[in-house]
């Protein structure tokens, strides 16, 4: 799942006075956070592209890469909602360590079966699953962390650093992993389960809050009530996001955004592997995504003036098909690299912003709950875009398979643009309306 935006929130009460001023490079919590999810990341993005290079491998078939990478997904989004409803009840930072230890025991088994030798697509599927499910609570805990240790005021340069990790592990991590497997099939399983495992210390180290910060450690609930509340508090999540015009409509363009997105990058891989590129190439043009990204990060700030959070989705839309469909012009392998980087270098501030708006809108005590909708609502339909980008290329090939995205994606563009409710959105609503429409934490 970027901002110019100050709505009046309440502070958490408990964040002293001395926080809210030290300058955020001093708040050790939140440096020690960061360096878990950036080390986390780089070992994800090592994968990334060593995962549908192996199956490629075994089977030969884009296709059966496609329902490797959608399956993960889709286990992600089965507990979404579940997982947002016990990260605002559960203890969070014990929730988080060991989730992010339970994905290092998931990457370790895999590591250990393509070492082996005994691999089978049925097994990938299998370790996809468990790691999704485990990611489902990994999210959100992250996003209450950072709420949790920042203050208010600096949650912009907050999100803008945690773009900045991302992007610069999409940088350094696809190259790295063409590079690890050329030198050995299991060796970027081997460093994914190593950077898991020392995420988990980070996090260990970063004290996490385990509670919200205005609700107290001592709130308990019977069982009964625990049961029955667990459906009223995630409708309660889905009712307040109904009532956002215009963040309502934010979502929907996301989850167009991340199904067709989501399927380019097999069409990508076969495309660069039809002109003659091997696993290092391919690599290598993918790391266009990180320099972008990481470029956009910093930009951000200045982007997100430019325009209002609404008429930013339309443009972002517009430009990711535009660099899409921009690939498949036939100047080379190395040529798709240059689109690639315009295609993530206007994406991290649209992500800023709305995070920032979400952080500051939606009370503390639901920001699990929250945080597991609007994901859920952006990646309800991104399950089906590797499995749609294989089809395609197994179809059409690499080329034709990425115009055809491109073109959707304008198209989706210009729909958003139409929308009468994004084109007036600004993420800002009036502190009263706030308070009345913000539902209660169980």
């Amino acid at each position: 799942m970027s901002r110019p935006v100050a709505l009046a929130v309440p502070r958490p009460p408990g964040k002293p006075l001395r926080d809210r001023h030290r300058p955020l490079r001093k708040n050790a919590r939140f440096q020690l956070l960061w360096v878990g999810s950036a080390v986390s990341e780089l070992g994800s993005e090592l994968t990334r592209l060593a995962m549908p290079l192996l199956v490629l491998a075994l089977t030969g078939s884009p296709g059966l890469a496609g329902v490797v990478a959608g399956a993960r997904t889709v286990a992600s989004l089965a507990v979404q909602i579940p997982a947002g409803v016990w990260v605002d009840r559960w203890d969070r930072r014990r929730t988080l360590i060991t989730a992010q230890g339970l994905q290092a025991v998931v990457s370790a088994l895999l590591t250990a079966l393509v070492i082996t030798g005994h691999v089978q697509v049925w097994q990938f599927v299998t370790l996809a699953v468990l790691d999704g499910l485990c990611a489902a609570f990994v999210g959100p805990l992250q996003d209450t962390a950072i709420r949790g240790i920042v203050p208010p005021g600096q949650l912009h340069t907050a999100y803008a650093q945690e773009e900045a990790r991302t992007h610069a592990a999409g940088l350094i991590g696809p190259p790295l992993g063409g590079l690890l497997y050329g030198v050995g099939r299991a060796v970027p399983f081997l460093v994914d389960t190593v950077t898991f495992l020392a995420a988990t210390l980070f996090y260990a180290l970063a004290k996490v809050p385990r509670r919200p910060a205005d609700e107290p450690r001592t709130s308990k609930r019977d069982d009964g009530e625990e049961r029955r509340g667990m459906g009223r508090e995630a409708a309660e999540a889905v009712a307040w996001l109904w009532r956002r015009h215009g963040l309502r409509e934010a979502a929907a363009a996301v989850m167009v955004l991340n199904l067709l997105g989501g399927a380019f990058l097999i069409p990508l891989i076969v495309l660069v592997g039809e002109r003659g590129g091997d696993a290092r190439v391919t690599g290598t043009v993918l790391a266009g995504l990180g320099i972008g990204g990481l470029a956009g990060a910093l930009l951000s700030g200045r982007i997100s003036r430019l325009l209002p959070p609404g008429r930013l989705v339309s443009a972002v839309v517009a430009v990711f098909g535009a660099a899409v469909a921009a690939t498949a012009l036939p100047w080379g392998k190395w040529w798709p690299m240059v689109p690639l980087v315009f295609i993530t270098l206007s994406t991290p501030s649209l992500n800023v912003v709305l995070n920032v708006v979400i952080a500051r809108m939606v009370p503390e005590t639901m920001l699990g709950r929250m945080g597991a909708v609007l994901s859920m609502s952006g990646m309800a339909l991104k399950p089906l875009g590797p499995v749609l980008g294989g089809t395609l290329a197994a179809a059409l090939g690499g080329a034709a398979s990425l115009v055809v995205l491109g073109g959707l994606l304008g198209l989706a563009a210009a729909v958003a643009a139409l929308s009468p409710q994004l084109r007036h959105f600004t993420g800002e609503i009036p502190t009263a309306e706030a308070d009345g429409m913000a539902p209660r934490a169980g």
